[in-house]
């Protein structure tokens, strides 16, 4: 099967190629707004399989149908968007022009060239405020941040295309936190600019790139007062995605996560006892647009897919780490 990954070099897009390509042929469509073309190199260095690369933006409507049609693409996995909070809010146009307006480009390409199968990298972003873990019937809505809104209204926009389109097979995919890298330290979450996620801010403190973490807030109705987040290893996520894929039937939506929250301050002991390092941190503001609490109920995804997040916090840490480090090399 030819799989068309957009936002293939990306964190996320770039370690879910490498299970896909176990069985399938690989197509990967990247801007490189975020990322190179080195992890496509790292893709099939790893794999030890052809990934075929295009350099092109979905909202490119003639490049992106003349890809679809070259390479016999049987399924989508969307995940090129941009995906800072905070950067959501210094920059709404930008955010709402490229995670809506691609996805309309490419919804729109997919049906001219009769591709049926469709799964969307949403969010955690896209739930209401709830000091519970939430599940997939939990209230949406979240409008906090342009970021959040772009991930609602794009499972909005395909929510009404199955409805009308019941031959169409879309699935959502809402991802908590995924961190980690691959086993083998080639991949790993480096975004070419200052990193907003947690773990990749953590690995450059221990490792002296920078002087000290921001913790965002300590004020929080939590057990220490930081924020909790529901953090995924990103080979487990990887994991889920195979299996969406290979249970694609009408419309679904995910969540996927391990059910368990940590702290940011619980993220950081465990980040320093599991590699021995010190993490120099300080405590700030809260950051706009931060929840309290988010953490995930996965009932639904270990029912119908028999997925369930293994690794744990502190492979999570240990792989940041390795990744960490091999980049020094």
């Amino acid at each position: 099967m030819a799989i068309l990954i957009t936002g293939g070099a990306g964190y996320i897009g770039s370690h879910v190629a490498i299970n896909l390509l176990q069985d399938n042929e690989v197509v990967i469509v990247d801007n490189l707004s975020n990322s190179d073309t080195s992890i496509i190199e790292k893709i099939q260095k790893i794999t030890n399989k052809p990934v075929k690369f295009y350099k092109a933006d979905i909202r490119d409507k003639n490049k992106l149908k003349e890809i679809l049609e070259t390479n016999n693409i049987e399924t989508i996995l969307h995940c090129a968007a941009l995906k800072s909070v905070e950067e959501s809010i210094e920059k709404p146009l930008e955010y709402y022009d490229n995670n809506i307006g691609g996805i309309i480009t490419l919804l729109q390409v997919m049906q001219e060239v009769g591709v049926k199968n469709f799964i969307f990298s949403s969010s955690a972003t896209v739930y209401s405020e709830s000091l519970e873990p939430v599940n997939e019937e939990s209230k949406i809505g979240n409008s906090s941040n342009p970021y959040a809104v772009t991930k609602v209204m794009t499972e909005e926009i395909l929510k009404d295309l199955a409805r009308v389109n019941p031959d169409l097979n879309i699935t959502i995919l809402r991802y908590f936190n995924p961190i980690g890298a691959h086993e083998s330290g080639l991949l790993g979450d480096n975004p070419k600019f200052v990193p907003t996620n947690l773990l990749p801010l953590v690995a450059k403190a221990a490792s002296g790139e920078i002087d000290s973490l921001n913790v965002f807030g300590d004020d929080y109705p939590t057990r220490d007062g930081t924020a909790i987040r529901d953090y995924i290893h990103i080979m487990d996520l990887s994991d889920g995605h195979i299996l969406a894929i290979n249970n694609m039937n009408g419309f679904k939506i995910y969540n996927f996560g391990t059910g368990t929250g940590s702290t940011v301050l619980e993220v950081i002991k465990e980040f320093e006892k599991a590699n021995n390092v010190k993490v120099p941190y300080k405590i700030v503001g809260r950051r706009k647009g931060d929840f309290p609490v988010s953490v995930c109920d996965a009932t639904k995804a270990q029912e119908e897919l028999g997925w369930k997040a293994k690794k744990t916090l502190t492979q999570m840490c240990k792989d940041t780490w390795n990744f960490e480090k091999s980049k020094q090399n």
